[in-house]
């Protein structure tokens, strides 16, 4: 990558950096090594109209902030689960998706930043010294 000729940006993700060749972590390889943390409170509560839009259901009547605020440590992808159960249990119950609702499935969510929380701190140790923060 470090020879390209033409005007490219290129972007790689990886869930766990420990397992990449350490030439691809070099200077030259990428220009620089972003973090990105899992989301804080007005994060996850944007991550929650969000999914519940891309769903055609309104945020409008529910409490993003208490759903922000009920789920420290879940990741984007753990929030569209709790939207996706909730809107189950509401199409089974013949009901519609609610603050409470969405705090129930939350609340029998376990978020990989507890079930995993070694490697998430690991994580976040070694980024604190060799990359950027993104968040």
């Amino acid at each position: 990558m470090q020879d390209r000729k033409a005007d490219v940006f290129v972007v790689a993700t990886a869930n766990d950096v420990s397992r990449l060749p350490a030439e691809f972590l070099r200077k030259g390889r990428f220009d620089e090594i972003f973090f990105v943390d899992l989301p804080d409170d007005q994060t996850r509560a944007e991550i929650f109209q969000i999914h519940l839009e891309n769903r055609g259901k309104s945020s409008t009547s529910l409490d993003l902030e208490a759903l922000a605020a009920a789920t420290p440590g879940f990741s984007g992808s753990e929030i569209e689960e709790v939207v996706v159960s909730s809107m189950y249990s509401a199409f089974s119950e013949a009901g519609t998706i609610t603050t409470e609702s969405l705090l129930k499935e939350a609340s029998g969510t376990v978020p990989l930043s507890v079930s995993r929380a070694e490697h998430v701190n690991e994580l976040r140790a070694w980024a604190k010294e060799r990359a950027r923060p993104a968040n």
